[in-house]
């Protein structure tokens, strides 16, 4: 959308000599095979179309586009600031262009003077039985307003001219834009004239040349005051600016700043995000830039990076978040079987009294379940006698370090009061308590052997105690060491564990970060572990949090049952960035996100760091906006990253060279 806001020329301003001076300068130019003199170039020759069709009265046609104006002719008097900018925020194929023309205030109020005295005659003398007295009270009425407020609000008069210029790739889609936007207008009560046999000055006016001719000038001048003049201003969408928001980009539409509050529960019923996009279309950049960005905020971030885990160390440690790695030899580690606290509303009443005993939800219970699904990423094909005989084990191996399903067997020592934060929990099992007793059971011989691994094989890295800060603020959890047969795994202790912490109070705001999603929700992946995802989707706004979601691989993300975990992440994430995608990918989202015929070339389109925005029913093209700092610690692009080395040698150099100096001079 483009907009252009300006105040005539005093000097001639005709379309019809502007257009003679295009010809007449291409003629004069014109030496020797169409060469143009130095000096001869204009700013109208370079702006100019190179071929203008105007034999249809009802169009014309510049460089193959169709193009019409229409006329403001009339509007409501009184009006709202921003009163045009449903149709400055139209879109594509429509152009406002707004002229104003100061006048010489004392003549003006002077000739007001003498009017309201002439009509306040012809009023008397009509009587009240004419047709015409409403039109004449009208006038009589907007003339003493425009009196008093120039006399005693000190506003000055002015002429103002509203054009608007629609175009399209063909005749048909122009009419079909036209009964549009005189539709939306008309609506407001604005009145238009499709400027028929004189389209041509229309076009030519809506170019940055500041004229307009005096027949358009005569078809569409209004009277207007200072105020009635700042209605007019553009530049003041606002369709997604959010008080307490952080900044996502630009609106491509009209340059409007794009600031979202997740949180805000009045604008969207949850604050949940998906991201989709192809390799290399900014996807890890704008989702480590909404991370950076709410921890700014004050919010806890959690983030797991399964690819390229690296991409998020220079922006976690700048921050002074916790990085956390997980992957064989690595020294960190989170213990799978940790039972951590539960959720506020899981421990106490809403009134802050300690629950009855006997109606607390089982922690062990709880974390069993959620054993069960990581066992079935260890062995997929796991049978139903198997599952059961897990089960049992599973209790049994909590058992042994003394906790039961009764919540208050998990603290070390019983001092009678329930749920203080001075109790600590007793030591957890590991993979190798467990290990031992599957090992002894021959029913359970063949889970054994997959978790050998995890106990004396290369990943015995897993098989020790909690020993990261999971109290931090901003935690990044790499599991990008895991090849693609384990990294469902360290995906799925990651979350277990981020999911606890959102847990401990609901009253917090939290975003837990998950990039790659595909690689839980794929084809070839665990139909628990998918669920375990959706629920998340689905319950986190309870606990004040959201859930984020970044995937390529749009088509491997929907494979999983018929995308019906896919869909249901979707569904449940009332914001979604939709970045560049390749065609067969967006025919697999079009029947979800019911993306126009434009949406769908828009997105095949996309540069990188340009996205289609959906929050709710609204939707907009977003150029995502970082400032410098932010580049140098989230920029994956290997252009940038050069530049910026190349930028921190020179510096160092120079800094090198100040030393050697200040060396001489002693």
């Amino acid at each position: 959308m483009k907009m252009i806001f300006r105040k005539p020329k005093k000097e001639k301003a005709c379309a019809e000599n502007m257009a003679d001076g295009v010809f007449s300068a291409r003629t004069e130019g014109g030496k020797g095979e169409g060469l143009v003199e130095r000096g001869m170039v204009s700013l109208i020759d370079i702006i100019s179309p190179s071929a203008v069709d105007t034999t249809n009265p009802g169009r014309i046609i510049a460089d193959g586009m169709h193009c019409a104006a229409l006329l403001v002719v009339s509007y409501p008097y009184e009006r709202d600031a921003g009163w045009l900018s449903d149709i400055i925020n139209y879109g594509e194929g429509v152009e406002v262009s707004i002229f104003y023309e100061p006048l010489d205030k004392s003549k003006v109020v002077k000739e007001i003077t003498y009017m309201i005295g002439e009509t306040g005659a012809k009023r008397k003398a009509i009587g009240e039985n004419q047709s015409d007295v409403d039109i004449v009270d009208t006038a009589l009425g907007h003339a003493r307003y425009m009196r008093r407020q120039m006399s005693l609000h000190n506003e000055d008069p002015y002429y103002l001219y509203i054009l608007v210029l629609v175009y399209a790739e063909s005749a048909e889609l122009l009419e079909e834009r036209l009964k549009s936007v005189e539709g939306a207008l008309g609506g407001q009560d604005i009145l238009t004239r499709r400027a028929d046999f004189r389209h041509e000055e229309g076009f030519f006016a809506c170019l940055p040349l500041h004229m307009i001719s005096p027949g358009l000038k005569k078809a569409c001048r209004r009277n207007a005051l200072t105020m009635g003049l700042a209605s007019t201003y553009p530049f003041v969408s606002s369709e997604f600016s959010d008080e307490n928001g952080v900044l996502i980009g630009l609106n491509e539409h009209n340059n409007s700043l794009v600031i979202i509050d997740i949180f805000n529960t009045a604008a969207y019923k949850n604050a949940n995000i998906v991201i989709l996009g192809t390799s290399g279309a900014g996807k890890t950049f704008l989702l480590q830039l909404l991370a950076m960005r709410l921890r700014q905020q004050g919010i806890q971030v959690m983030v797991i990076a399964p690819l390229k885990g690296h991409e998020f160390r220079k922006a976690c440690e700048a921050i002074g978040g916790a990085f956390i790695r997980i992957a064989p030899g690595s020294e960190d580690c989170i213990n799978i079987f940790d039972i951590r606290k539960a959720t506020l509303e899981e421990e106490l009443e809403e009134d802050g009294e300690t629950k009855k005993k006997g109606r607390n939800t089982s922690l062990l219970l709880s974390k069993i379940q959620k054993l069960h699904v990581f066992f079935s990423l260890v062995l997929p094909d796991m049978t139903r006698e198997e599952k059961q005989d897990l089960d049992e084990k599973l209790i049994q191996v909590y058992a042994e370090k003394g906790i039961t399903f009764d919540n208050e067997s998990l603290y070390a020592e019983n001092t009678g009061e329930m749920f203080t934060t001075e109790r600590k929990f007793k030591e957890m099992p590991l993979l190798e308590d467990l290990y031992r007793l599957l090992k002894e059971d021959p029913r359970t011989e063949r889970l054994s052997r997959q978790m050998k691994m995890l106990v004396t094989g290369s990943l015995k890295s897993f098989n020790r105690h909690t020993n990261v800060d999971l109290d931090n603020k901003y935690i990044v959890t790499d599991i990008s060491g895991l090849n693609d047969e384990l990294l469902p795994l360290g995906m799925f202790i990651a979350i277990d564990m981020l999911w606890d912490k959102i847990k401990e109070d609901r009253t917090k705001k939290k975003a837990i970060f998950i990039d790659e999603a595909w690689k839980l929700i794929g084809s070839e992946n665990s139909r628990q572990a998918a669920q375990f995802i959706l629920d998340i989707f689905k319950i986190i706004r309870g606990y004040g949090g959201s859930a984020v979601a970044a995937t390529q691989d749009v088509n491997d993300f929907f494979k999983l049952e018929g995308g019906k975990f896919s869909k249901g992440i979707i569904n449940n994430s009332k914001l979604k960035f939709v970045l560049q995608l390749e065609k067969e990918e967006v025919e697999t989202l079009q029947s979800v996100l019911k993306l126009s015929e434009e949406e769908i070339a828009a997105v095949t389109a996309f540069g990188r760091g340009h996205c289609l925005f959906y929050a709710g029913e609204r939707h907009a093209a977003v150029k995502i906006v970082a400032s410098d700092g932010e580049k140098e610690l989230i920029t994956t692009d290997r252009a940038e990253l050069e530049a910026i080395r190349i930028k921190k040698e020179k510096a160092a150099g120079l800094a090198y060279r100040d030393e050697e100096a200040d060396a001489a001079d002693k």
